[in-house]
């Protein structure tokens, strides 16, 4: 491989060295949970410190465990593609890591005296506080960026990838910021700020960098194993969605019924999935392209309210919609933007991530518009701790209603896509530029095209960038 093709080198390490001087320059253990102090109320950072990681650290994990284990093996249903799919996947999440936790703690500040708010701060250079609530959000960034990459599975090189996740990272934390901060918007389970994000930024990322020879590659579908290894990431992913809804939720009521609805909506959404794709099947069968995804798509749509009351005859209905829903969008939706619209979806992310996300970002309109205090506190007496639990903006101003909270999941629904297709557009020529100066130009005539910078044959095959190991014959 020539070296012009492998800029992914020296890329990789400048960002790590980038992040190393971020690193040492503006992070620290957060003073409150860890490092040992005694200075708020007597209260000792130990008994402070084993709170929080008791009650957040198992969760943790669990998205730990989704992350390299659940879309890593998710997307080794490519039959050639099996090493390079967990393999990059595990590269894109410790960049997207460590560029999150710089990024938002960039977005969100701290005072070199840990008692003295941001804003009242006499000093002017920031820290970046770290703690297990750190590495949490890290991860759900993490997520926006796999699930893009699944858009663009199998066509774009390691370069483009890093340079795709440095700037999603950025946008990502962008949109979330001002989703949540300024237009208070609700949203457990991420449905709106990683899967519509994710997905649609992907999606306008793969429109730019089309390119009909790679959708016609004989290597761009799956074998017997391959679908074997990509059910181990659909199973795990199945398995720990619920503490992906409920790591962000309340500690507490929200937390129980994030739990409780999006473990009933997988549940639901499994059966409508199997019998939806078999009835789409001429031959009445199971479709392994639509259990491996469409199984999972109740965790997307119930993410957004999945700490609302939504009661859990709710929870089950939305999660059936969404198998529906998912399955059709493999079954007849694809082609028709593979052909008509001319956006390659590698891992039919629209389908899983996509119209899911944007049923439950519509959802959660509906749900916060018709919230009260007798559904939220009906045994809490006159209190309205539940419902100011869950929407905190209510509570900070007595004058806004359950329709203002309404408008602004819908605001943030519409900020996030224009954040999601227009950042999704600029990446894509961008990756097109870092195709062209990372392409073999001694391969031109093989070649699909400086957007991908990968000859026709590599597209779809763990040779294009790894060592792969022949295999010995019975």
């Amino acid at each position: 491989m020539a070296w012009k093709s492998s800029a992914h080198i020296p890329l990789l390490f400048v960002l790590q060295v980038v992040f190393i001087v971020l690193f040492g320059i503006f992070t620290r253990y957060d003073p409150k949970y860890a490092m040992r102090n005694n200075y708020e109320n007597d209260t000792s950072s130990v008994g402070k410190s084993s709170d929080l990681l008791g009650k957040n650290y198992a969760m943790f994990q669990d998205v730990h465990v989704m992350i390299f284990i659940g879309f890593g093996f998710l997307m080794t249903f490519l039959k050639k593609y099996g090493l390079s799919a967990v393999s990059l996947n595990m590269l894109l999440s410790a960049l997207s890591i460590q560029w999150s936790i710089l990024i938002s703690g960039f977005l969100h500040p701290h005072c070199q005296d840990p008692t003295v708010e941001w804003g009242e701060c006499p000093e002017s250079r920031p820290w970046i506080d770290i703690n297990i609530i750190s590495l949490l959000s890290a991860d759900f960034a993490t997520a926006a960026v796999l699930i893009s990459f699944g858009v663009v599975l199998g066509t774009t090189n390691p370069a483009q990838l890093a340079v795709m996740a440095f700037i999603e990272i950025v946008l990502f934390n962008v949109n979330e910021y001002i989703g949540r901060s300024y237009l208070n918007a609700v949203d457990a389970g991420d449905t709106i700020f990683v899967h519509m994000f994710g997905a649609y930024f992907g999606l306008a990322a793969s429109r730019v960098l089309y390119n009909k020879k790679a959708s016609d590659n004989d290597k761009a579908g799956p074998s017997h194993i391959s679908d074997l290894f990509s059910m181990i990431g659909t199973v795990f992913l199945w398995m720990f969605w619920p503490s992906f809804n409920a790591g962000a939720a309340a500690t507490g009521d929200a937390q129980m019924r994030a739990v409780i609805n999006t473990y009933l909506s997988l549940c639901a959404c499994v059966l409508t999935s199997f019998a939806t794709s078999a009835f789409f099947s001429p031959s009445r069968k199971f479709s392994m392209e639509h259990i491996q995804n469409a199984t999972l798509a109740g965790g997307v749509a119930v993410g957004a309210t999945a700490d609302m009351y939504m009661t859990p005859v709710g929870a089950a209905i939305i999660g059936s919609c969404a198998g529906i829903l998912s399955t059709w969008g493999f079954s007849s939706l694809s082609p028709f933007l593979a052909d008509k619209l001319k956006v390659l979806d590698t891992c039919g992310v629209n389908n899983l991530h996509g119209m899911p996300s944007i049923l439950g970002g519509l959802l959660s309109i509906v749900l916060a518009g018709i919230a009260t205090r007798d559904q939220y506190d009906q045994f809490n007496g006159d209190k309205h701790d539940s419902l100011h639990e869950i929407f905190p903006a209510l509570a900070e101003d007595g004058t806004r209603t359950a329709g203002w909270q309404a408008g602004m999941q819908a605001a943030a629904m519409g900020v996030t896509l224009i954040f999601a297709v227009v950042g999704g557009i600029v990446t894509g020529f961008i990756m097109r530029v870092v195709g062209a100066v990372t392409a073999n130009k001694d391969n031109r005539e093989n070649r699909v095209g400086s957007k991908f910078a990968m000859s026709y044959s590599d597209l779809y095959d763990d040779n294009g960038y790894f060592h792969v190991e022949e295999e010995e014959s019975a």
